[in-house]
Formats: structure tokens, sequence, C-alpha cells
């Protein structure tokens, strides 16, 4: 009797479980793909490639002429996903923050400069919401030309959500507004042209549903999803 408390007292604590990242909702260092449309409308497509075990790039267009131009690259690093840029008609485009903020439980406080590249979303996905604030500009290497942009992103925490082909899931929710001086004349203060909530279902991917506000309002869900 005397062995078996004594062996009781010192054994292993049962094993927690580990803390759901980012990769888990968006499968980023996958060969992971799917389409979502706008009801009885055409789809649309997003394809993850994989380009090393830090680095993701992910590719969004029409199906029908895949693959498509634009790309956006991101590197997972630490706890973070950044974001360095994008591929779009031919060039790159280099994004580099001059400014960024995190809040979190009404607590806002700058982040350290990781080369420039931005803070995109953290890898281990939190149990509340945060928000990020990113300020920089985007310069076309081709060109040289460049142009000043703001990106406010809201993160919420995993919430069920549920669409009508896929039913019952759990979704990390990302609210996003773009904003940039992009196309207007010199000295014109910078234009929001993106508002949107896009839902990404933990073991399936990205774009689960979207509802965009601006420029226009729209509303999306994940029609299929594959790995390729």
């Amino acid at each position: 009797m005397a062995t078996a408390l004594l062996a009781a007292t010192f054994a292993a604590p049962p094993a927690q479980a580990a803390s759901p990242v980012y990769g888990d909702f968006s499968m980023m260092f996958q060969r992971s793909a799917g389409q979502f449309a706008p009801p009885g409308e055409k789809a649309n497509q997003w394809a993850w490639s994989p380009q090393s075990a830090t680095e993701s790039q992910i590719s969004w267009g029409d199906p029908a002429a895949w693959p498509p131009s634009y790309a956006e690259h991101f590197v997972h690093d630490g706890n973070w996903v950044l974001l360095d840029g994008w591929d779009d008609n031919g060039t790159y485009y280099t994004e580099r923050v001059t400014s960024e903020t995190i809040c979190q439980s009404g607590i806002c406080q700058p982040l350290p400069s990781h080369g420039g590249q931005q803070h995109y979303v953290r890898w281990t996905v939190l149990p509340a919401d945060y928000q990020l604030s990113a300020e920089g500009t985007v310069t076309e290497r081709s060109s040289g030309k460049s142009f000043r942009f703001k990106h406010v992103q809201t993160w919420h925490a995993p919430a069920p959500c549920s669409s009508a082909k896929f039913g019952a899931r759990t979704c990390i929710t990302q609210s996003e507004s773009w904003s940039s001086d992009q196309n207007l004349p010199a000295g014109s203060p910078i234009r929001e042209t993106l508002r949107r909530d896009i839902r990404i279902a933990q073991g399936l991917g990205m774009a689960f549903t979207i509802d965009q506000q601006v420029e226009s309002p729209w509303h999306a869900e994940a029609t299929e999803y594959w790995n390729w």
C-alpha cells in the first residue's frame, strides 16, 4: 500500500493540450487551397505554397486563370507571422512599416521593428481579442514608386462559426481595414479602400466566410477545400 501511494504521489501530471496556432487555422504550411463565392455567383480561389519551413505565400485569384500574378509573402518567426510584401503584375511590392502598435485588454504598446516587416498575426492563437495597427510605405520594386498605407486588424479569439456547406466549426476572425494613398494625387490623405471580416476555420483554412463592408457590401462562403 505504501509503495502504491508513493508512486501515485510522484506520478506525472496529466498532459495539457497544446494551445492552437495560426497554422492550425490558416493551413499556411500545407499545400492547401480552397474556393469561396457569394451565393449563386462565380467562385474565387486561394492557395498556400510553402517556400521553406518558415516562409509561405498565398495566391488569390480566378480559378479559370490560375495561377494568378498575385501572391502575398509571409514569414513565421517565433510567435509572429510577418508580412514582407506581395507579387503582382510581374513585380514585387515591398511593404515596410514605420510604426506598429498592439492593443490587448485596453492597453496599447508599440511593437519593436522586425526589419520593417509587418507583424501580421500572433502564431499562438490567443483566448482574447487583440488589435494590431501598422503604418508605413509600400515600394514597387520595378519602378521605385511608393505609397503610404495604414492597416488596422482585430484578431478575435476562437469562436463557433458555421456555413451552409461545412456546418458548425471553430473559427478565428480577422476584422481588417486597409487605407492608402495609392493612385491618389500627391499630398492627398490616405483613403480607406477595404474593410471586411474574414473567418478562418480550424482544420480547413482561409475564407470560411467573408463579410466585406468597404468599398461595397459583399458576403461569400467557402465552397471547396483541398490539398494540392
